[in-house]
């Protein structure tokens, strides 16, 4: 009889702890994906209606927005992720500093930013309106990367989940409102912050429904006391996504907007796509948990598939680049032309970042790992500077390519993917789900390992 009991509360426990991983990880691919359909309507609908030059600027000064998200975000979110139940009686103090330090950093951040690119670049000269959005949006950007890893963090994706959507709906419907008045990137850049800073507001209002709220007394005093972890996950953060997040802006500055409206569309497609690589190597960490011994062989089968996945898709690219950018807009077939085709081979290098920024969580590798990845980014941005002088797109192309398979190769060699290590221990007293939790945090979601999606 009590073998039986043993067994039943086994089986409890572990359907307990598949339920939190299900609801959890379903909630963040549904919303990924609802974003990235409506996302792909809006810019057909924005570049059938707005001149290239139009669409190439916005989404360069989008890319831009982003980047300073990433920087003001400084790792927050992901260490909200893994930390918050690890702090009974003290995880809210510890979500709202989180939000408090991610807003004042991005607002800052950009701010000073932006001010320095205009000096150079001079893209947005006498447009007060356009700078003063583009501000609130450094802000909120931010705060919305904390906001959904908090989410996550707290086990209720599902807000999480309801914001994108609310965030991709009200964008489509911002846009086609704003195009009747504004026929320039004020009518992209207000839809995108007005749709951003409205999806956080009626996520809030939905979690006080439930009798929760981000809005607690900041308990600055842990979030420094974890000052460390921060770093590590801020390093590996920029190496994985500053050199996507920026490529956009990058073509804008250094080629032309037209050029960079080419660039977008394509590169779109990328983000979107990478969505099933990474949500593989996200996948790995419950899997593993679950069977430590079957490391090697869940490692290998995950970066096989990924790997043949790249090479499939990288061919679609090069048959079909042509006729994607025709689909968007004729004029953008003009202009392109084939000099992209070449650009979702690099999704092989990404492929390998994934996993070995993956195993490097799994394994509590990060402090090691951090730094390699970040070094790799800054080649990667490097080399697409260099590429963009010497051939323009094409050149583009193919420097991300080369950089990315370079970079990867050298990644395998300093951190190799099939070494197992002592992995993350979830703290002794807590329940079998959130146990579970406590590990797959760094993990559930995509978001952290993909290139940030730009639909």
């Amino acid at each position: 009889m009590s073998s039986l009991v043993g067994i039943t509360e086994r089986l409890r426990g572990s359907t307990q702890s598949h339920a939190v991983l299900v609801k959890n990880s379903g909630a963040i691919i549904i919303g990924s994906v609802t974003a990235a359909i409506l996302g792909f309507v809006y810019w057909w609908l924005a570049a059938r209606w707005l001149p290239p030059e139009v669409i190439g600027t916005a989404s360069g000064l989008i890319s831009l927005m982003a980047f300073i998200g990433l920087l003001g975000d400084a790792g927050l979110g992901t260490l909200l992720a893994g930390e918050i139940i690890q702090w009974p009686g003290r995880e809210r103090g510890l979500i709202s500093a989180a939000l408090v330090a991610a807003f004042l950093l991005s607002l800052s951040t950009g701010a000073v930013i932006l001010v320095l690119s205009e000096q150079v670049f001079h893209l947005l000269a006498n447009r007060p309106l356009v700078n003063l959005c583009l501000i609130i949006g450094f802000g909120v950007n931010g705060l919305s990367l904390v906001i959904d890893q908090a989410w996550l963090g707290m086990l209720e994706s599902n807000f999480r989940m309801k914001r994108q959507f609310v965030f991709a709906v009200l964008k489509l419907g911002f846009l086609v409102l704003a195009v009747k008045w504004f026929f320039d990137i004020s009518a992209i850049l207000g839809s995108w912050v007005a749709a951003l800073l409205i999806s956080i507001i009626i996520g809030e209002m939905l979690m006080r429904r439930h009798n929760k709220t981000f809005f607690h007394r900041p308990d600055f005093a842990l979030l420094i006391s974890l000052k460390y972890k921060v770093a590590h996950h801020y390093r590996l953060d920029l190496g994985i996504m500053v050199p996507t997040t920026l490529l956009p802006y990058l073509v804008t500055v250094l080629l032309s907007p037209s050029a960079n409206a080419v660039f977008t569309v394509l590169w779109m497609v990328v983000v979107v796509a990478s969505l099933i690589p990474s949500t593989l190597a996200t996948v790995l960490f419950p899997a593993i948990q679950a069977e430590p011994h079957h490391y090697r062989n869940r490692m290998s089968l995950s970066l096989s598939v990924s790997l043949l996945y790249a090479i499939v898709f990288g061919l679609f690219i090069f048959l079909f680049s042509t006729d994607i950018l025709t689909v968007f807009n004729p004029t953008y077939a003009v202009i392109g032309g084939t000099d992209l085709r070449v650009l979702g081979f690099g999704m092989i290098g990404a492929v390998i970042k994934f996993h070995i920024c993956a195993a490097a969580r799994i394994n509590n590798r990060m402090r090691e790992a951090s730094v390699s990845v970040f070094l790799a980014g800054l080649f990667e941005l490097a080399c697409v500077a260099i590429g963009v002088h010497l051939g323009g797109l094409e050149g583009l192309a193919l420097a991300w390519m080369i950089a990315t398979l370079i970079g990867a190769g050298v990644l395998l060699l300093v951190n190799p993917v099939h070494r197992r290590t002592e992995g993350v221990r979830p703290p002794a007293g807590l329940s079998v789900s959130k146990r579970a939790a406590v590990g797959a945090g760094y993990h559930l979601d995509p978001g952290s390992s993909r290139p940030p999606d730009l639909t």
